[in-house]
């Protein structure tokens, strides 16, 4: 999700906006065809709850979108990386105890 929602800043500034969110629908699609059915599995079979699905969801995103940030858009690394990390990790330590 993170290149659906972020890439297209870099690559396709130029293009109208309608392009823009049809190249980002197609490639988030095939991530949905694996989140929807996990998230499924997860709560239906009592594994996770819902609030430890979405916090498993955002420590994955954050894991990506940290080197997606840095290294494909050359973002400045910066302590809100650390902090946002350190937030996240109580957060799993909360809502997994």
């Amino acid at each position: 999700m993170t290149f659906a929602w972020y890439a297209h800043l870099k690559n396709l500034g130029t293009q109208p906006l309608w392009i823009a969110i049809l190249v980002s629908w197609g490639i988030a699609f095939f991530e949905y065809t694996l989140q929807v059915p996990a998230n499924r599995i997860g709560f239906l079979t009592n594994t996770y709850s819902l609030a430890q699905l979405k916090i498993i969801q955002e420590v994955i995103t954050l894991s990506v979108f940290i080197p997606f940030a840095i290294l494909y858009m050359r973002q400045p690394v910066t302590l809100n990386f650390l902090w946002a990390g350190i937030c996240l990790a109580g957060a799993v330590y909360f809502i997994f105890r």
